[in-house]
Order: structure tokens, then C-alpha cells, then sequence
């Protein structure tokens, strides 16, 4: 989108990645941004109204209760509605673009005043896509996170006794999915960041890409460990996966994990601009499929590799572009993207690996820096 046409957002910067990334302010509560003539605007409480001052100079920054004051006379249930029709009369604006998650009633409710509200098919920040090099450094700082959140799962893994029954001991209790899930995400708060449904799925649950993991960790099984934080300073997210077993892997366990590596050096040579996303990830199903890990259905669940190579990082964990089969995406200079090709098969195990890549004119560069080792 062009920065000269006019758009709306109303949302709250915690949860709205447009809003947050239009604003660059965290607001707990909703409020109104828009742009006109090149220039942003937002509208706050009074709660809001000396820190946005402070801290967003690139927008106009207007009181909330001076237009709730300005509209009191004529009406006695001022809506946000009519504050942004005040607003939007005054400056003869009476078109705006706003994005696919904006509230229904209220665009009900501004074209009853007679303001034409369009969505923006291709988004209101299309640039978001590519990345600054301040942004990358924000990535990578999510991605430190993630790292201590690991490496403090890892130690406890490393620190678990074998029990009789093959079951993981932790300080003379069962370790399971929930207490390593716990130790992960305090390490991560304590390193500033927030984890959000930390994966830890050990066995035959490791064949469930989705399944977080629950019960008792058992040795001598695959545990995947996938982490995205989220920075609770900057608002972006790191993301990273990595698939270990406490004690020793079979033989199959093994050829699976060396696969999956090497599927993602596969997958890392492809990142070049203005290579298709979806030949990313054909390039990857095609290796797993010559070295004869094939993907289908089998007793009513799916084996091999039945999700997408890789997604777009940044305000979002999962957004532009995507490597996926069905993907219209081009990459191109500055795009950041997991690369997590995995293969899941019931009976032997899950091995998912996840690092972060930007793409630059010579090819990905690896934001990632944590090591990969199977055996713990």
C-alpha cells in the first residue's frame, strides 16, 4: 500500500501486529489510528495520551476525550463511530482502507454515516514483509530468548535420571511435558521474553506436529522441543525447534533425524530472490521422497511430512511469506523465514527442525545459532 492513501485501524497495539507496527507503542486497550494525506494520526485516552506524546513523534497524537467533549453536545452516547466521522468531516476524508480483521459492527456503523470502509486485500503494510536491519536485530533478540528457553530444557533433560521403567526423573519426581515446558518458559521470561504454548511432545506424541505435549517423558524417544517467543520489550517473536533424545536413539530414529537435516540444508540453498516459495518446499518433499520417507495416510493418520517447510517471522509468528505447496509468494531481499521440514512416523518417531533465515541477494544467511545434537 501506498503511504499517500488513507487507511484506518482500531484495535489495541498488544494483540494487533498492524497497529503495533503502525504505532510502535504497546496500548493495552483499543484505539484509533489513521492515516490522511501521508500523515498519521491516533487518537487516545487520557491514559495514553502523555507517553504516545513522548514516544510516537511520527503521528498526531489527539485526545479522546476532547472529541468525546466536541461531540457531547450533540450526542448523549458518543461511539467511536461518530468520534471518527468528526474527525474524518474536518479533514473531508470520507474513504478509507482497513484490514481483513476490522470490526464488522463499526464499519457497519461508518458507512451509515456515509464513510466508504474497503479492506485491503494485500494488506495495509505490504512492507512489513521485508525487514529492516533494525528489525532483524529485534528477530535476532527474540531469538536469544528462545535459545536460553532451550538450552534450559536441555540442561534439564541432560540432568534427568533413566528410571527402570524408562520414564525421565527429575529431582526424584517424573519429569514431564508440563515441568519441562515450565522450566523452558521461565527462562524465557526471565530473559524477557513471553512463550506462548511451548511445545514438548515426547513419543509417539513427537508424531503430532500441533500436540504441545502432556504425562511423563519416557529415555531413549524423540522429544520435540519447539519454542516461539515473543519479546515482551520489542513485540517480535523468535522461533526455533529442535529434537532430542535422552539417552540413546535407535538405529531408524537415527536415519530419520540425519534426513531432516539435511532436508533443511536442502531447503536453506533455495532461499534465493526470486525463487517461487512453493519450489522451497517441492525441493524438500522431493528429497524426503528419493530417500524413501514417503508421506501418506496410514491407519486413519498421516506420516512423513504433511505441513509446510517454512512461514514468514516478525509481529506475527506466522505471516509473509509462505513456504508452502500452495504458496504465491516470490521471495525476495529482507524476508525472514522459519525453515522446519520434519517427518513424523508413528512406531519409530517425530523429528522436527526449526531455524529462522533471512534472504539476502547472495542467498539465506542462518539468524539461528543454536546447535543441534540428537543424542543427550
Amino acid at each position: 500500500m501506498k503511504d499517500s492513501e488513507n487507511v484506518l485501524i482500531v484495535a489495541d497495539s498488544e494483540r494487533d501486529s498492524n497497529m503495533l507496527y503502525a504505532v510502535g507503542l504497546f496500548v493495552a486497550d483499543p484505539f484509533i489510528y489513521f492515516r490522511h494525506d501521508a500523515k498519521p494520526h491516533i487518537v487516545v485516552s487520557d491514559l495514553e495520551i502523555g507517553r504516545a506524546k513522548r514516544k510516537v513523534r511520527h503521528c498526531r497524537v489527539i485526545s479522546f476525550t476532547q472529541c468525546l467533549e466536541r461531540l457531547g453536545r450533540k450526542s448523549k452516547r458518543p461511539s467511536l463511530a461518530a468520534i471518527i466521522n468528526l474527525l474524518f468531516r474536518e479533514r473531508h476524508l470520507r474513504k478509507v482502507f482497513v484490514p481483513a480483521n476490522f470490526p464488522h459492527g463499526l464499519a457497519r456503523e461508518l458507512r451509515n454515516y456515509k464513510i466508504k470502509v474497503r479492506i485491503k486485500k494485500d494488506g495495509l503494510f505490504p512492507q512489513r514483509e521485508f525487514k529492516s536491519a533494525d528489525e532483524l536485530k529485534k528477530i535476532s533478540g527474540a531469538l536469544i530468548m528462545a535459545e536460553v528457553g532451550l538450552a534450559e530444557g536441555i540442561q534439564a533433560l541432560k540432568a534427568s535420571k533413566i528410571g527402570r521403567d524408562g520414564k525421565l526423573q527429575y529431582h526424584g519426581v517424573p519429569l514431564t511435558s508440563e515441568k519441562l515446558r515450565a522450566v523452558i518458559d521461565i527462562a524465557i521470561l526471565q530473559a524477557g521474553g513471553v512463550a506462548a504454548r511451548t511445545i514438548v511432545a515426547g513419543g509417539s506424541q513427537a508424531c503430532d506436529p500441533h500436540e504441545q505435549g502432556h504425562g511423563p517423558l519416557r529415555a531413549h524417544e524423540t522429544i520435540i522441543l519447539d519454542v516461539f517467543p515473543r519479546s515482551q520489550k520489542t513485540g517480535y517473536f523468535g522461533d526455533i525447534t529442535r529434537t532430542v533424545v535422552r539417552g540413546r536413539a535407535s538405529d531408524a530414529v537415527r536415519c530419520l533425524y540425519e534426513t531432516v537435516a539435511r532436508a533443511q540444508e536442502v531447503a536453506f540453498a533455495k532461499l534465493l530472490p526470486k525463487t517461487r516459495a512453493l519450489e522451497v518446499h517441492a525441493a524438500v518433499q522431493k528429497y524426503f521422497d528419493d530417500q524413501g520417507y514417503k508421506t501418506g495416510r496410514k491407519d486413519s493418520r498421516m506420516h512423513g511430512f504433511f505441513h509446510g517447510t517454512g512461514h514468514g517471522l516478525g509481529l506475527d509468528v506466522r505471516e509473509a511469506p509462505s513456504l508452502t505447496p500452495h504458496s504465491h509468494d516470490i521471495l525476495a531481499v529482507g524476508q525472514v523465514v522459519t525453515v522446519e521440514p520434519g517427518l513424523y512416523y508413528p512406531g519409530i518417531g517425530g523429528v522436527r527442525l526449526a531455524d529462522v533465515a533471512t534472504v539476502t541477494p547472495q542467498g539465506a544467511r542462518n539468524l539461528t545459532k543454536f546447535e543441534k545434537s540428537l543424542e543427550i
